[in-house]
């Protein structure tokens, strides 16, 4: 009778969740891979069209100094990316600088912001083109005026 109830405590191994939370792990894990190799594939290709080298949007830090130079800003912007709160305001617009240079809207912004997992690609296989930092061309200025 003693060595039934040892047989049943032991059939029921201590560990026996421990299973479903390592598949879930597991698989959670190769989702967020496939999401991020999305997202270097995407930053890859969008550096490209802007007539940067490629690899340049993989390097950390040195891919947020490109977008930079990408969207026409200075490069201590980065320095402002670091300040608590601020930083987050200037990641968003400097976002929205690099969305605009390939001549889409505010509201493709939000969509790189919140799913970019989805519109980096879009920016970076469709038809869009880089236009030149913030997407501005170079505005007349009209005759220079003579000196006096």
């Amino acid at each position: 009778m003693v060595s039934e109830k040892l047989k049943s405590r032991n059939s029921i191994s201590p560990f026996y969740c421990m299973d479903s939370y390592a598949s879930f792990f597991a698989t959670f894990g190769i989702v967020m891979l496939v999401f991020v190799g999305i997202i270097l594939i995407s930053l890859w290709k969008i550096h490209e069209k802007a007539g940067k080298p490629g690899w340049t949007g993989i390097v950390p830090i040195y891919n947020v100094i490109v977008e930079l130079e990408i969207v026409g800003k200075p490069w201590w912007w980065l320095l402002l990316m670091f300040i608590p709160y601020v930083g987050i305001i200037w990641s968003i617009w400097t976002v929205n600088l690099l969305v605009k240079s390939f001549g889409k809207s505010e509201g493709f912004t939000v969509g790189v912001i919140l799913l970019p997992f989805i519109f980096l690609p879009i920016l970076a296989f469709g038809d869009s083109q880089y236009q030149g930092p913030s997407g501005k061309s170079p505005q007349y200025t009209g005759p220079e005026l003579p000196a006096i």
